[in-house]
């Protein structure tokens, strides 16, 4: 099973690359294991282009640069030609959860100042509603969290604090915490419940992107994939 997981991420990580990207473009960069494929398709077939590339973590930034890719901080006024990036859940209507990897803010971010938001699954991650199979990560202040817990919890979330690998509250990038959210049935409104959310003081981000993605590319094991675009005229987010 997870061998099937890993062809069908490569699978769409090189369809992406070859039919999404250009020589010489500004590229933005997700983060997680399917982002890797990404970076590691664009260094196999553009090895010697220059891309002007900004990461949304330290770990994809350190894996493209040992590529050999050129990536930099991000700059005022920067738009990206396309981002490539993965996704914990997709909705039918591209809607998305996302944060396993714990970089939603970065990631949301430059989902915002790319032109052509690229996501790239295998079939797992397609759900009916999103929070289906996934909880819905949030970014919070430490020193807001017990009252972030509350808030949520009145929501009718059941709140985890998610933990590094010694046992501490894992720390984004951003030096904040990730409370990762049950909640009690799918989310049939992604949109209203990430500006519910967005409201409480405390929670940075919200892993619900809502209206990013361009396109939705799902690979398979056996190497098909689908090419999933954003029906016409449905709206993005400024």
């Amino acid at each position: 099973m997870a061998d099937d997981v890993a062809r069908a991420k490569v699978a769409a990580a090189r369809y992406a690359v070859e039919h999404f990207v250009r020589a010489g473009q500004r590229l933005a960069l997700g983060s997680g294991s399917t982002t890797n494929e990404a970076v590691k398709a664009l260094a196999g077939r553009f090895p010697k282009t220059p891309f002007e590339c900004v990461a949304a973590s330290r770990a994809t930034e350190d894996l493209a640069r040992s590529l050999g890719l050129a990536v930099r901080s991000l700059r005022a006024g920067d738009r990206f030609a396309v981002m490539l990036d993965g996704a914990d859940e997709v909705s039918p209507a591209l809607d998305l959860t996302k944060g396993g990897g714990g970089a939603l803010l970065r990631e949301k971010l430059l989902a915002r100042l790319s032109d052509d938001v690229v996501i790239l699954v295998d079939p797992s991650k397609l759900v009916r509603a999103l929070g289906e199979r996934h909880r819905i990560p949030i970014e919070v202040v430490p020193f807001a969290r017990p009252a972030v817990e509350h808030a949520v919890e009145a929501r009718g979330y059941r709140s985890h604090l998610r933990t590094a690998a010694d046992g501490r509250p894992y720390r984004t990038d951003n030096g904040n915490e990730i409370l990762d959210l049950a909640p009690s049935h799918p989310i049939d409104d992604p949109a209203t419940e990430d500006a519910a959310l967005s409201e409480i003081t405390g929670i940075v981000e919200t892993g619900l992107f809502v209206g990013l993605a361009r396109h939705v590319v799902v690979g398979h094991a056996d190497g098909h994939v689908e090419d999933r675009p954003r029906p016409t005229g449905a709206a993005r987010p400024n």
